[in-house]
């Protein structure tokens, strides 16, 4: 490598760097304000380092959203999984098994990534208040919110699965077909098993904008089914706002995707790469 574009090479760092300390400055800010003392707490000083670590910030927003933080697990983690295996098993329909129609179901169910939340929520609410499972309403609980990321969420997962298996190759699904496999046993014994990449974009991509949602959360639960989106929003106070204990609870809801990205970044990377999402 020339010396020119050895220099080339790490000017180009430059604007990454740049971008990537904006984008973290206000976690910067949200850890300070976080660990300060109340008195400590102005816009005069929110640059300055905390002159102690005050823990008990952070103890006292987990004791507030805890029961809320319970409320996102549970809601997350059966959204995230049922609408990866429903994308997948949709993805892999389109993909493989070309059926009348298919050309008109795929645009269609990838017209649900464009229309925004706001439009549909009045029918959303009558249809949740409507429809009742074992005689309760989903409407105000967490079954009602993990029914909406994953019907919203099976356009993303289904488009990010069919492009996937778009790459595997077709003599793979011939020799089980020559092993007697039917449409199912392909889909159990050759394309589940190498469908381990996609798998992990859709379930990361799927968790973070089910655990950052506060549109749906607001308006289709109650107080008792709050995620931790809402119950932070409702953390500060009518007269006197704490702000490093609103700090210190922000820091804790955004603690989960952040942990999901930093261990789980690379393989992230890997299944974009490996055709997640190559049309």
């Amino acid at each position: 490598m020339t010396r020119g574009r050895f220099q080339t090479r790490y000017l180009l760092y430059i604007p990454m760097v740049l971008a990537a300390l904006f984008y973290l400055l206000p976690l910067y800010i949200m850890l300070v304000t976080g660990f300060k003392s109340f008195s400590e707490v102005s816009l005069a000083t929110m640059w300055e380092l905390p002159s102690g670590l005050y823990l008990d910030n952070f103890i006292e927003a987990f004791r507030a959203l805890a029961p809320y933080l319970a409320n996102s697990v549970r809601m997350v983690v059966p959204a995230a999984i049922i609408s990866s295996i429903i994308g997948s098993i949709n993805g892999y329909a389109l993909a493989k098994w070309k059926f009348p129609g298919a050309d008109i179901i795929f645009p269609a169910m990838l017209f649900g990534m464009f229309i925004p939340y706001q439009s549909i929520l009045i029918p959303l609410v009558e249809f949740m208040k409507d429809i009742n499972i074992f005689g309760v309403s989903l409407y105000g609980t967490v079954p009602g919110l993990i029914v909406t990321h994953v019907i919203y969420g099976i356009p993303f997962t289904t488009l990010t699965f069919r492009n996937y298996y778009a790459t595997i190759p077709r003599e793979l699904l011939e020799a089980g077909r020559m092993d007697g496999a039917n449409i199912f046993g392909i889909y159990r014994s050759i394309i589940l098993p190498i469908s381990i990449p996609a798998f992990v974009v859709v379930l990361i991509w799927q968790f973070t904008s089910a655990w950052n949602d506060f549109l749906f959360a607001v308006v289709l639960t109650n107080p008792q089914a709050w995620p931790v989106t809402v119950a932070l929003n409702n953390m500060a106070g009518s007269q006197i706002i704490a702000w490093n204990v609103q700090m210190a609870g922000s820091f804790l809801a955004a603690l989960p995707t952040l942990l999901v990205y930093i261990f789980l970044g690379n393989y992230f990377l890997r299944g974009l790469m490996a055709g997640a999402l190559k049309g």
